[in-house]
């Protein structure tokens, strides 16, 4: 593999970043095919050429696959820890390869390969190829430029950034911690930084690339008082460059960290049992995740086995509930310019005035429900199939406020701050863990409380939203979601909401 020089890969292909599109210049390849000058950028940055994409695509359909694929992918990543005051661990890695993958009516073939010599894709996509048998003559397709969106702007790349420059923020995320606050007794803070070159091509034609920064900035504080010890989280991430790391955004996670922990101090765990809870905006998005998201996912749906497999076009919820999958919000952590099957992302309505309005897709699914992909075909890696992923995924604003909606509620909890949560796809079972929230009693928020369960039933607790403010705010945590033995960068979002009832796991 070549060293890159990045300025000098961006100058040639006539862009800041992958997807900040200037009118192209047009060059020949060696089919006398028109490309643009940012498409033979990346084909040069892989060492490819068009009539080698052809060869290998011919081959992994060579026994009688219906569709195949190519996701080339060249990442870099860099992440900074500090540890006892000073920044002492440095950890960097490059991934490398292609995955190749043949479909055949709902079956997949795939390998892949962490080199991509001529030898080495033929090998690769002629074990695709085994998933289907005998012969098939596909014709060769035209090629079409899927020339991608912008929806995360670049100033400086992480690949131009030295380690020297990057050290003092995190050493100034830890001095300002321990600033705040003198019961302050431990901080670790991590910055990972991540600089991705995507390039895809199908049997159908469609060459599109990408280029995908990631950026994570943490603090995880502990503090003592009187013999009592407690600890929290605080993190930001963005698909952006060195200008992420900035003097508000320390200032913003020391504090943060420090109020999440502090508060600690107070709190007590609630009486167990059902009851009333208000979900806080923000962080309280989990819930859209783990109990509603993964069931809106077709794969799950196609099979039967998520409970929202028959209720497409029907009532799920309130009329003021709007639910949304978006890959579009600018420089968010979940969002892509297009997918890793080469499909533009877009903002899709799960459920639009309370009625369910469509499922997660990728190109699999798509076929099945016989509608077009909506740009969550994701992967964490060249080494893994494109599975249907969510990427943002929040409900819009309500026609109340928070505080009617607090008001509202005799007795009962708000949560805001959650560390995970988990779901049975089948039945939409989840269980949420909370790091701190608030008792309500009479309509006002009294005694922190801290580490409980909440547990419910996904599309029951949907059903269930009573109430919905104007406050809809997306949380840009280091959210990750797990699905398939695959890990990728997601976010996810929520107005205050009152959910009728949900049952709270505390002391007895």
């Amino acid at each position: 593999m070549r060293n890159i020089d990045r300025r000098k890969f961006l100058k040639s292909s006539g862009s800041a970043v992958a997807g900040s599109m200037m009118l192209p210049a047009f060059i020949q390849s060696c089919q006398g095919t028109p490309l643009s000058v940012e498409v033979q950028a990346y084909l040069d940055h892989f060492g490819i050429d068009l009539h080698l994409l052809q060869k290998v695509t011919d081959k992994a359909l060579s026994k009688g696959g219906d569709y195949a694929d190519l996701f080339f992918e060249h990442k870099t990543m860099n992440i900074l820890a500090l540890e006892d005051g000073k920044v002492n661990r440095a950890f960097s890695n490059i991934d490398f390869g292609v995955g190749i993958r043949v479909l055949k009516g709902d079956q997949t073939g795939f390998a892949y390969s962490e080199t991509i010599t001529p030898e080495a894709l033929m090998k690769a996509a002629n074990t695709a190829a085994n998933i289907a048998s005998g012969s098939k003559n596909i014709p060769t397709q035209e090629i079409v430029e899927a020339f991608p969106s912008d929806y995360y702007g670049i100033n400086r790349s992480w690949e131009e950034v030295t380690v020297p420059e990057k050290i003092p923020f995190i050493q100034r995320l830890n001095d300002q911690i321990f600033a705040l606050d003198n019961r302050v007794s431990k901080v670790n803070a991590n910055l990972s930084d991540e600089s991705a070159y995507v390039l895809f091509y199908s049997s159908e034609g469609v060459l599109s690339y990408d280029y995908r920064p990631l950026v994570s900035l943490g603090a995880f504080c502990v503090m003592e008082k009187d013999g009592q010890i407690e600890n929290g989280y605080s993190s930001r991430s963005f698909r952006k460059g060195f200008e992420f790391l900035q003097d508000d955004l320390i200032e913003l996670v020391a504090k943060e960290v420090v109020d999440r922990t502090s508060l600690l101090f107070e709190a007590t765990k609630p009486k167990a049992g059902e009851m009333p809870v208000v979900m806080g905006a923000g962080g309280s998005g989990i819930l859209l995740h783990e109990a509603i998201g993964h069931t809106f996912e077709a794969d799950f749906n196609r099979k039967g086995t998520s409970i929202f497999a028959d209720k497409m076009g029907k009532k799920v919820a309130e009329s003021f509930v709007n639910i949304i999958d978006d890959g579009t919000l600018p420089d968010n952590r979940g969002s892509l310019n297009r997918d890793d099957e080469g499909n533009p992302t877009e903002k899709t309505y799960l459920v639009k005035d309370g009625v369910l309005n469509s499922y997660i897709h990728d190109r699999i699914s798509a076929k099945h429900y016989q509608v077009n992909p909506t740009g969550n075909g994701r992967r964490e890696s060249f080494r893994h199939v494109p599975l249907p992923r969510m990427r943002a995924t929040y409900m819009e604003t309500g026609p109340h406020t928070r505080e009617d909606i607090i008001t509202n509620v005799k007795q009962g909890i708000y949560v805001d701050n959650f560390s995970n949560g988990q779901v049975k796809i089948g039945a939409g079972d989840f269980t949420f863990f909370v790091k701190s929230g608030y008792l309500i009693e009479n309509g006002k928020l009294t005694q922190p409380i801290k580490d409980i369960n909440i547990i419910g039933n996904g599309p029951q607790a949907l059903a269930d939203i009573t109430m919905c403010a104007d406050d809809y705010l997306i949380d840009n945590g280091t959210w990750t979601c797990g699905k398939g033995g695959q890990s990728v960068p997601v976010t996810c979002g929520l107005p205050t909401v009152l959910v009728k009832k949900l049952t709270v796991g505390g002391m007895s």
